[in-house]
């Protein structure tokens, strides 16, 4: 069974953050492959993404041109709507069968799990990969009994990067490079994103 880990987010702008975050995931708990899905609406986040989404797919592109592992899938925003992870898991089961799939998130959204939209059923067709991060408390003892034995401890370095930073940054006319790749960078500058 090919093991594959799902990133989903809003990717607005992806950075560098987000890649150690998949890289560490791959490594820890032997994925073969991590899917970065750049969401259409997602349902936890109150505004709409900055970027238009073919631009925040275009960043997921460039940002993992160069590793293997890596792959970016359009799934939900060809769906279009709000992105429900449990819909998504459930339309990749059927379009990639042979895959087992773990969803890839911070501890912080650890505690949040009892309130996914119909997380019964995903919690049957996938397991959680936490990725812990000093000073969030992970207490998965909370977790109702059907999650409990689903969720996978995961450290990653620490690094102080946020897409909410790289967004602010721009919008003040300070520097972005070094915090998202090259080739990111050249796309946002190119296109004018997030400036004021």
């Amino acid at each position: 069974m090919i093991q594959v880990g799902l990133m989903g987010g809003t990717f607005d702008p992806i950075h560098y953050g987000h890649l150690l975050a998949a890289e560490s995931a791959r490594e820890a708990c032997g994925l073969d492959e991590v899917w970065f899905i750049p969401s259409s609406t997602p349902p936890l986040k109150p505004n709409a993404p900055y970027a238009e989404p073919q631009e925040r797919l275009e960043m997921v592109y460039r940002a993992i041109d160069f590793q293997p592992y890596f792959r970016a899938m359009d799934i939900e925003l060809e769906r279009g709507g709000v992105s429900y992870t449990a819909d998504t898991v459930r339309e990749l089961k059927d379009l990639y069968p042979g895959r087992a799939f773990s969803i890839i998130v911070g501890a912080d959204r650890i505690n949040d799990l009892p309130q996914w939209h119909q997380i019964r059923e995903l919690s049957e067709l996938a397991t959680f990969i936490a990725l812990e991060r000093p000073g969030v408390i992970m207490n998965d003892k909370d977790l109702p009994d059907f999650l409990r034995g689903k969720v996978r401890r995961c450290e990653m370095p620490q690094i102080g990067i946020s897409s909410t930073l790289i967004r602010e940054r721009r919008s003040q006319g300070r520097s972005i490079r070094f915090l998202t790749p090259d080739k990111v960078y050249q796309f946002i500058r190119r296109n004018g994103l997030y400036e004021s």
